[in-house]
Parts: C-alpha cells; sequence; structure tokens
C-alpha cells in the first residue's frame, strides 16, 4: 500500500471535488482517494501497481488537469495564458456591453451591423474564452454529474443562442442578452483569477518549509554536493550563519542552534558531539561537522510537511456535511431555473424576461462560496500551526480539539525537564559552598541520576578515596583527609535538630532531601528536583483561561504529585500510577462525559495518548509518543498546548462564520433571482464575491497570535 498525492487543476465547487473522488476510486486498486479543493491536490491511498499515470487519465477523463506535485507546497496552479486570456475576454466583453447598451454606437449597414459584431465579439468570449467551462460541462454530462461549470455553460451559451435566433428570426420582443453571456463569463474568469492568486497565499506555511531546505552540502573534503544527493551516513561542514543541509549527529565542533524556524522554539539551542540537529535550522556560530542520520523524506522537516499536507486533505464532520449539501445544489438549481421559466411563461410575462430570471438562478446558484468554506480555513489554520510548531494530523482534529474541557498532564519530561538538578542548599551555621563541593566530590564517583546531579552542581578539584556506595543509603569517600558522607539520614550517626528540620520540610515539598556532613554528622541539605518546565504554569493558566480542567498524572509519590500540582496551579493530582492507570483515569473521566486531550512525551505515555479523545505529543519525546498523538508539539514549551485549542476554535469559528455566510447568499440570492429582482450580471458579480469573502475570511487565521512569546507570527 502507497499514498501518491496529485495537484488537480481546473475545480470551480465542491461537486468538481466529487467527480474527480469518483473516477479516482473507479481506478483499480486505488483503496481511498480525498480531494481538497482549497488546495487542489487529491490524496490517494492504493496499491503498489498502480502507476500514476492511470491514476492522472482518470483525473483528465472527467475534464481536469492533473500532474504529480514538485515539492512542499505546491498548489494549484494558474495556466500560463490566464492572464491574456482575461485581458482579451474583458476587451471584447466591454465592446460587446458599449455596442448593445449604447445607442450612440449602433450601426446598420443594410442590416443590424452592430447586434451581429457583437454576436460575434459575445461569441469570443462565450464560446472561445469561456471554453473550458462548456468542455468541462459536457465530460460531466458524460458521466451524469453537474457542477459549477454546468451552470455557467447552460447560462451563458442559452443567452448567445436566444440572442442569436431573436436577431436572426427577429421573434420575441427584439431583446438581446449578449452582454449578459460576455459579461458573466469576464466576471467568473477574473473573480477566479483573484480567488486563485488570493488562496496561493493559504499554502504560504508549507512553502515556507520547503524553502528552509539548503540547496547544497558542503562535504568534510571541502566539495559541495546537492542536499538531495546525501546518504545516511555522509559528514559535511555547516559554518556558522548556514542552515543545516540534514538531520544528523555533531560529530566535531560546538555552537548554538536557532531552531525556531523549524519548531517555534525561540531559544536557541546549544550543541557539541554527539547531540542531535535538525535539517533547516541554522548554525549560529560556531563550525560544526554534522554526519547525517536521515535524509530526504525521513527528516523531520519532510515529515512536517507530510502531516500538514494530510491535515489540510483530510475532511472534518462539517465539512462532510457541507459536501453533501453542495452536492444537491447544482441540479437542485437547473429544477429551479427550469420552474422559474415555466413559472414566468406561465404567468403571461414576456419570454425575454422569463428567460432572464432563469439565467439568473443557475449563475447566483454557483456552490463555489460553500465548497471553500471548510477546506481553505482547515488549510490555513493547519498552515498557521506549522508555523507555531504545533502539527495538527487532520482537519478532525481541528474540530475535536475545539471540543475538549479537560486537558492530563504526565509530569516526568513533560511539565519537567526530566533532569535531577540541586535546587537549593541549607547549611545552619555552615559554609554552603564548601558542603556542596565535598559532597560534588564524592558524588563524582557515583553514577546515580540524583548523585549526578549533585556532582555537576559544583567544581571541587579535590582529591577523592576511598569511595563506597551504601545502596539505598548514599555514598562515602574521603575528600581531603576527611570523611564526608552524602545520602539519607541513616547515614549519619548525628543529624542536629535545624537539619532535620530543614530535610523535613524539603520532603513535605515532595522533593529529594540530600544529608552532606563530615565524619558522621550531618552539616547541611541538599535539595534535588526534578526541575518544571518554565513554560509550564503560564501554560496551566493559559488552559484555564479557555475554561478547561487540567489534571496532572504522575508515578511518583503523591507527596512529589501534590508539590509539583500546587506549583503548577493544577487542579486534581492522581500519583502513583503507571501506564494502565493513566489509561484508566482518561477513561474514568471519558465516562464523565468529558472531552479529554492527554499531553504526553514517553513510550510509557502512548496507550494514554490512544485513549484520549486528543492525544498531544511533546516533539522530543519518543516516536512512538509522536506516532500515538493527534498533534504534536515540536518545542519544548507547554504553552504550545493553549495555542493549538485556541487554533482549533478559531478556526472552527471561522469554518461556522463562512457556511452561514455561503447558506445566507444561496438562500437569499436564488429567491431573488427566480423573483427577476437580480439580473444576471448582477447575479455573477455577487457569486464572485461571495467566495472572494470566504477566502479573505479565512487568510485572517494567518494573523492568529499565540500565547506563548518568541515564536514566529508568520
Amino acid at each position: 500500500m502507497r499514498r501518491t498525492t496529485l495537484v488537480v487543476d481546473g475545480m470551480t465547487c465542491s461537486a468538481c471535488v466529487a467527480q474527480v473522488e469518483r473516477s479516482l476510486r473507479a481506478v483499480e486498486g486505488v483503496v481511498e482517494a480525498r480531494v481538497n479543493y482549497a488546495s487542489g491536490r487529491a490524496s490517494v491511498a492504493c496499491r503498489e501497481s498502480v502507476d500514476d499515470n492511470a491514476l492522472q487519465a482518470a483525473v483528465v477523463a472527467v475534464g481536469y488537469g492533473a500532474r504529480l506535485p514538485d515539492g512542499v507546497g505546491d498548489e494549484q496552479s494558474v495556466e500560463p495564458n490566464q492572464v491574456p486570456r482575461l485581458i482579451l475576454s474583458a476587451v471584447m466583453g466591454a465592446l460587446v456591453v458599449l455596442l448593445t447598451m449604447v445607442d450612440g454606437l449602433a450601426f446598420d449597414l443594410g442590416f443590424q451591423a452592430s447586434d451581429w459584431l457583437a454576436a460575434v465579439l459575445a461569441a469570443g468570449v462565450v464560446f472561445g474564452t469561456g471554453w473550458g467551462f462548456h468542455h468541462r460541462a459536457w465530460l460531466q454530462l458524460r458521466h451524469r454529474t453537474a457542477t459549477m461549470d454546468t451552470l455557467v455553460s447552460v447560462g451563458t451559451a442559452s443567452a448567445w443562442l436566444w440572442s442569436t435566433v431573436v436577431l436572426a428570426a427577429q421573434v420575441g420582443d427584439g431583446h438581446l442578452y449578449y452582454e449578459t453571456g460576455a459579461v458573466i463569463v469576464v466576471l467568473i474568469l477574473v473573480g477566479r483569477h483573484l480567488e486563485n492568486r488570493v488562496r496561493r497565499r493559504s499554502g504560504d506555511a508549507l512553502r515556507a518549509l520547503a524553502a528552509l531546505v539548503a540547496p547544497v552540502a558542503r562535504l568534510e573534503n571541502g566539495t559541495e554536493a546537492p542536499v538531495a544527493g546525501l546518504q545516511v551516513g555522509d559528514r559535511f561542514v555547516v559554518r556558522p550563519g548556514e542552515r543545516i543541509a540534514t538531520d544528523g549527529v555533531v560529530v566535531d565542533g560546538a555552537s548554538a542552534v536557532d531552531i525556531s524556524m523549524v519548531t517555534g522554539e525561540p531559544v536557541p539551542v546549544e550543541v557539541g558531539p554527539g547531540d542531535p540537529v535538525l535539517g533547516a535550522s541554522v548554525n549560529a556560530n560556531g563550525s560544526l561537522v554534522v554526519e547525517a542520520t536521515s535524509v530526504g523524506a525521513d527528516t523531520v522537516l519532510a515529515r512536517i510537511g507530510r502531516l500538514v499536507e494530510q491535515a489540510q486533505t483530510n475532511r472534518t464532520r462539517i465539512q462532510r456535511l457541507a459536501d453533501r449539501t453542495s452536492a444537491v445544489f447544482v441540479p437542485a438549481a437547473v429544477v429551479i431555473a427550469v420552474c422559474t421559466l415555466i413559472g414566468w411563461l406561465a404567468a403571461g410575462q414576456p419570454a425575454s424576461e422569463a428567460f432572464t430570471a432563469a439565467v439568473a438562478v443557475l449563475i447566483v446558484a454557483c456552490p463555489c462560496a460553500l465548497g471553500l468554506a471548510t477546506p481553505l480555513a482547515v488549510m490555513v489554520g493547519a498552515g498557521r500551526g506549522s508555523q507555531l510548531g504545533v502539527i495538527i494530523k487532520g482537519g478532525e482534529m481541528l474540530e475535536d480539539t475545539r471540543q475538549l474541557d479537560t486537558v492530563v498532564f504526565d509530569k516526568t519530561g513533560t511539565v519537567t525537564e526530566a533532569r535531577m538538578e540541586v535546587v537549593e542548599v541549607v547549611a545552619p551555621g555552615r559554609n554552603t559552598d564548601a558542603l556542596l563541593a565535598l559532597a560534588a566530590a564524592v558524588e563524582s564517583r557515583s553514577e546515580h541520576p540524583i548523585g549526578r546531579a549533585i556532582a555537576s552542581a559544583a567544581d571541587s578539584g579535590q582529591a577523592v578515596t576511598g569511595f563506597e556506595n551504601h545502596p539505598g543509603a548514599g555514598a562515602v569517600a574521603t575528600v581531603g583527609g576527611r570523611e564526608v558522607r552524602v545520602g539519607k539520614r541513616t547515614l549519619f550517626a548525628q543529624v542536629p535538630a535545624a537539619v532535620d528540620e530543614a530535610a523535613a520540610e524539603v520532603e513535605a515539598m515532595g522533593r529529594v532531601a540530600v544529608l552532606v556532613g563530615r565524619e558522621s554528622v550531618a552539616e547541611a541539605v541538599i535539595t534535588v528536583d526534578d526541575r518544571l518546565r518554565a513554560s509550564a504554569p503560564s501554560a496551566v493558566a493559559a488552559l484555564k483561561s479557555l475554561g478547561i480542567d487540567t489534571v496532572l498524572l504522575t508515578g511518583d509519590h503523591p507527596r512529589r504529585g501534590r508539590a509539583a500540582g500546587n506549583e503548577l496551579g493544577i487542579d486534581r493530582v492522581v500519583a502513583g500510577v503507571g501506564p494502565d492507570g493513566k489509561v484508566a483515569e482518561i477513561a474514568r473521566l471519558q465516562a464523565e462525559g468529558r472531552r479529554v486531550a492527554m499531553v504526553g512525551d514517553g513510550i510509557n505515555d502512548a496507550p494514554a495518548l490512544s485513549q484520549a479523545d486528543i492525544g498531544i505529543a511533546m516533539g522530543a519525546g519518543a516516536d512512538v509518543a509522536t506516532e500515538a498523538a493527534d498533534i504534536t508539539i515540536l518545542s519544548s514549551d507547554l504553552r504550545a498546548v493553549a495555542d493549538a485549542i485556541a487554533l482549533s476554535r478559531r478556526t472552527m469559528n471561522t469554518i461556522r462564520g463562512n457556511l452561514f455566510w455561503a447558506f445566507l447568499y444561496n438562500t437569499a440570492a436564488i429567491p431573488l433571482a427566480a423573483a427577476g429582482v437580480l439580473a444576471p450580471i448582477y447575479a455573477a458579480a455577487a457569486m464572485v464575491a461571495s467566495s472572494f469573502f470566504v477566502v479573505t475570511n479565512s487568510l485572517r487565521l494567518r494573523r492568529f497570535q499565540p500565547a506563548s512569546p518568541g515564536h514566529p507570527q508568520g
């Protein structure tokens, strides 16, 4: 099974989307086909035996263009001859209007010469520059479907044919409609051109991702090679200010690397030998030698691009409802137009007025705004999320995230940095620095995480002899000729009351209290803890401002869990739970009717991420966690969780606004057209204005501002 993407040109409404999907699904070996009207892309899941040429041929067979994308962000193209064609149609359309509506320009050469000239010019517009409408309408008729092209083709061709019959046979009241057909084509072509230009801005996020890739890499031997030709294991040099060519690991050198454009992380990351680096991130200062570990489609940047494209292609439930609704618009519009014509004639009205009302119904009923309302907003919202380091895997995730009312956090590695460190040293009546240096000297021989934290807190430079490890109690060694003990109370013969009280206070806060002293007397208390992420408290506050409850799950002792919860301001803490307990707690919350998101980073979080309504994985965590998640936060800033929820709500509000105005437009405009209030030319202008409103309203999502400072603003 494989998945391929096609760029589809020529779609004009959601009925076109349905037609292309049906055609692709009819290809033997195709399992699934999804088409996004806003991006002009088709995502096809098929067997390995299916050839891309067969997929393209299936699209072409129903009247649309199809090609393989050139790269990330390659979207629906604008035909090269579109602008000259627009200019030609606009000039000819203007001449038709002048000849038919300005009496002073009419001329007679023994026959109605100006009217026949208008007929020829109008034919050039309707059947020349507007030929694409008729061609696609014919192909769709052969497949027993109807789209916007059907409405435009029938409406404009009818206007020209009716006028020609009137002109040649002198029937009816003599009123001609050449300018109606010509101006409608011109307006729709201009509107589509403007719409395509504006819609291309919705793909800025993907194109920005593609632009991050460095074109060449400077190999270790001094030669340059295209990035596309790099292999895993190749070594390349990155000088200050250059982009890292591909994902890899530093083998030589040290520097600060700016990863903000990839993950949204605002603070440069210090790297040295053995540290991983991301392709497309910027080397800020020192020179690095990097060994490639992932190339091409396997890099983090490429995976981000695929996830964003997937999110933009997947449909939301509200979009599927809109698609089903718009699917009946075209045939319903044809029926209403016929009924309008018959009704006007039955009422004894002139044939010209009946015909005008029927054409207006055909033109104004186009569901293009309805088709754009949801996919374009999803496309812009997902793209904006990627700029903020928030990767949302599908359009449905946007819809589900909007409904969340509870966020559950894993503790270690998610709200904490998963790194023990010395927080405080209390030494009643003693020199804290000296005692910390002695403890660091002893623990320099230890492999325990707490011991390593103490060893890294001070550089004593003192000689250590006679090191003894006492499992479960601590360590003893000789430093500077004196015995030094580091560990629990049981390691000491004497623990002064002041030291014991200080240790009790530390333990009451859920932190680790390590005693240190010379000989057998405890002299100081070193507080060690897994430090909370700096962004965690403000992330919890941001979630509460959105009306969301918070829960902390941890396998730690209840006292440590409660202390962390109090510091974070989290509503509820459940401590002493393993992976199964986390799943059970989330299931319990769901049983209460809550919509739950789980935020985690480790392998043990994967079951809980899958159980939750929305799984949110911190991007620095295990791959299995990110695979199980619906949303991936690429940075370590927890405030991005609130950003993801706020962006989802903003996107869904935009979709609802788009759908409201699109439905209102069709609901109000069709009766006005049928009643003869809305002339065909104004109907065409209203249709264009409706689509343009939906496009520009969706683009407002590009200005979404995150709660976490330092993110790129797009």
